[in-house]
């Protein structure tokens, strides 16, 4: 779980102005636990007037102790005040729904696969936890018996005890690619070509102990012993031995739910996972290239860092950032994720993702699955039937994870620079931007050029061409000889004007994949875009505000309807995007187009395709924005939409 910490901190940095420990006046009822979130800066002496007692601050959020009357006083300033006590916990989360997999079915459920696909599948238990549970990780590969020279992926699952359908992911993870092995192409060469480790539950001990009684228990860490204390538990995704402890960004007091542990890489299964990405280097090379975290909740897709907010700083390079940015986005496009850096949500440091890249040069990425809202009664246990629906919707994005596997800087067209081969070329189209008129057609050259080894044939596809928009290439194969061979883009009148990036991907004979990235300008009538960049604020109190524009003269007696691919392109500045839902309010209606996705990050800088064929052209637009929540502030800055 992630939630903002900025305004929280402030608390913290203010307890001289009020008694952090107080007593109760005589005869009023007990202090109990509650959470408060939404507080602003400037709102932290809210607390002290009403009397309650700050106990920690976590998470983004600060813990208090507080009657109930004190409590409802919280409410009264707009303040989202949840009873932390032990009993309404209890009541509210209830019983174990039993559609989950739990540690013992976990481990049936990796023999049974491993039963059913021998030769794909095998297990290995990669060390013990603090209790002497298993840690399981499971091999996939076509030759699952040899260890060969293919680039090797690591998902791991369950770090946090009470994240239960992050096992679930993992489970559908292993059972797509053994399943789906010789019926699906896309699976079958990742399986042919990759070595892929799931080790579905990574704290076992702490998952069982969660539901052992039968009730839920919100139990996050793993169960192992603090040394002086009768606290138990490490948070294991704060004990990695990266930035371990530096910035704010874990607690060092053993009863907190983020606690460190008494040094980097002190809880036993840090260290098993540790163990077993170090016994994956051979001859000093890293074999395992991409890893996935997977967590919940929020529906955000992450990478490093965590620890700073800062992009390239330390060991991260400027190409490596862009890499673990541009592979983080397509991802996010294919499951409908937010992406972004992990420190956007809050600092965190000692986490996994930080000392995968940091210590190993594995581009790491973490997953937070359903649901995208932070309400405490729904974020960790959302019913059972909700699993197909939401592992399933990351199998395109967990494809296109492995498909970068060889190479991740393919992803931002840097794998000469990084990926030489053998027998390698280079694949280049000449000229920077290429204009075509809606409709028209516009040409060019590529080419495929040997660098080193022997000649190959080039197989050519393309990629991110908008609707309406063919790539033509005069041979489907090119030799790698540098002789210029034709390619040309096609558009239709419908493709909608814009500016878009289509990647020519090119793979050899020999296996070698190169690509190449072409820039298309398709232009359209000027009657047809609009644009408002006046700064509108939007109030931090549910208040819809509106930016309007007019479109005049697009629409025709022929065709006097919007593009089914319309393109609206938002630029809102925003200290927690989570908060927001925006519309898009055209002389036909309104259509949704953000609804608190993106929780805790800042700022929308994005391009939607929506269809607006069933509404008119020419009339008043409006982009409506409202912010749902308190606790952040924002303006929409500007935003174009091209209708046709």
């Amino acid at each position: 779980m992630r939630r903002r910490v900025a305004s929280a901190l402030s608390v913290l940095a203010l307890g001289a102005a009020f008694s952090l420990f107080s007593t109760p006046a005589e005869g009023a009822a007990p202090a109990q636990a509650y959470r408060v979130r939404g507080l602003e800066p400037g709102q932290e002496l809210l607390l002290d007037r009403a009397g309650a007692v700050i106990t920690d601050v976590d998470e983004g959020a600060v813990y208090v102790q507080a009657r109930p009357d004190q409590a409802a006083k919280l409410r009264k300033q707009g303040l989202k005040v949840d009873d932390m006590s032990a009993a309404t916990l209890a009541a509210t989360f209830g019983p174990v729904d039993p559609g989950y997999t739990d540690y013992s079915e976990t481990k049936a459920e990796v023999s049974r696969l491993v039963g059913l696909y021998p030769t794909l599948a095998s297990q290995q238990v990669i060390g013990k936890s603090y209790e002497g549970k298993d840690i399981v990780a499971l091999k996939i590969s076509d030759n699952v018996g040899v260890d060969e020279s293919e680039p090797e992926m690591l998902f791991t699952a369950n770090q946090h005890a009470r994240e239960h359908l992050t096992v679930e992911m993992a489970l559908y993870l292993a059972n797509m690619l053994l399943n789906d092995y010789g019926s699906d192409p896309a699976i079958t060469k990742i399986v042919d070509n990759r070595e892929i480790w799931i080790v579905p539950m990574v704290n076992p001990d702490g998952a069982q102990y969660d539901v052992d009684s039968g009730d839920y228990l919100m139990w996050r860490k793993n169960r192992q012993p603090n040394s002086g204390s009768t606290e138990i538990g490490t948070d294991l995704n704060r004990n990695w031995g990266y930035k371990w402890g530096c910035c704010a960004g874990s607690s060092g007091v053993k009863s907190k739910d983020t606690y460190r542990g008494s040094a980097a890489f002190s809880a036993k299964e840090t260290q098993v996972i540790r163990d077993f990405v170090l016994s994956r280097r051979v001859g000093g090379t890293q074999q395992i290239t991409e890893h996935l975290d997977i967590h919940t909740y929020s529906q955000l897709v992450l990478w490093p860092f965590g620890y700073t907010t800062s992009t390239v700083v330390g060991p991260m390079t400027a190409d490596a950032y862009a890499a673990l940015r541009a592979i983080g986005t397509e991802m996010a496009d294919l499951n409908g994720y937010w992406p972004g850096q992990a420190s956007g949500l809050y600092i965190a440091d000692g986490i996994i993702n930080d000392w995968m890249w940091a210590d190993q040069k594995i581009f790491s990425f973490t997953f937070e699955m359903y649901p995208k809202r932070s309400d405490l009664f729904e974020q960790f246990y959302p019913p059972a039937s909700v699993i197909p629906a939401q592992t399933s919707r990351n199998r395109q994005a967990l494809i296109r994870l492995a498909q970068y596997a060889d190479c991740p800087y393919r992803s931002v067209s840097k794998e000469n620079t990084y990926c030489p081969v053998a027998d390698d070329y280079t694949l280049t189209v000449p000229g920077a931007t290429y204009v075509v008129a809606q409709g028209g057609t516009v040409s060019t050259t590529i080419a495929a050029t040997k660098t080193t080894g022997a000649n190959q044939l080039v197989s050519l596809t393309a990629t991110g061409a908008p609707a309406g928009m063919t790539p033509i290439f005069g041979l489907g194969s090119i030799p790698t000889d540098g002789s210029a061979q034709a390619i040309s883009f096609s558009t239709a009148a419908t493709t909608t004007p814009g500016e878009y990036t289509i990647v020519v991907r090119g793979e050899g004979t020999a296996g070698t994949v190169r690509t190449a990235p072409v820039t298309v300008m398709v232009t359209g009538s000027a009657a047809c875009q609009g644009s408002n960049a006046t700064d509108v604020a939007i109030p931090d109190d549910g208040t819809a505000v509106t930016s309007s524009l007019t479109i005049a003269g697009c629409g025709s007696l022929a065709s006097p309807m919007a593009n089914a691919a319309a393109r609206l392109e938002v630029h809102i500045a925003h200290t927690n995007i989570g908060d927001l839902q925006l519309r898009l309010v055209g002389p036909g209606g309104a259509v949704l187009i953000h609804d608190r996705d993106g929780a805790d990050m800042n700022n929308i800088d994005k391009i939607y395709t929506l269809d607006l064929s069933s509404q008119v052209a020419d009339g008043t637009w409006s982009l409506e924005a409202t912010d749902l929540e308190s606790g952040a502030t924002g303006k929409i800055d500007s935003w174009t939409l091209t209708l046709k």
